[in-house]
């Protein structure tokens, strides 16, 4: 159903860099790029895509309370590498990675924008 998401940023050449190494730390790579107005990653154009973008109204950027983009890790050791790796690039820690509930292992941290991820992994149901 998702196609893309997208964050506003008030530094796109610091937001670039930090997504190149944040994604590149779990083997995401930089598949679009459009100059001073933004740039989208993700595995291949056949499955979701995340952007970082000017605002188009040329208004400042700003990080929405409630919102939050989710990255699908494909362990809890990825997890624990993402929010790693976005912290040591200047994220904020929005909680440690650790199992949530029964199968489901996260780590929350803020970008240098202060956009809220997550990276998580879901365990294959037992039986």
């Amino acid at each position: 159903m998702i196609a893309y998401t997208c964050f506003g940023t008030n530094d796109l050449p610091r937001a670039k860099a930090f997504y190149d190494a944040l994604f590149g730390a779990i083997g995401i790579k930089r598949l679009m790029d459009w100059g001073e107005q933004g740039a989208a990653w993700g595995h291949d154009f056949a499955q979701p895509m995340f952007g970082v973008l000017t605002p188009y109204d040329r208004r400042p950027a700003t990080a929405g309370n409630g919102t939050m983009i989710s990255i699908l890790c494909k362990s809890e050791a990825e997890v624990r590498a993402l929010h790693a790796k976005a912290l040591e690039l200047g994220g904020r820690d929005e909680g440690a990675p650790g199992p949530r509930s029964e199968g489901f292992y996260a780590g929350y941290f803020r970008d240098l924008d202060g956009n809220k991820l997550n990276g998580f992994y879901m365990a294959p149901p037992a039986g």
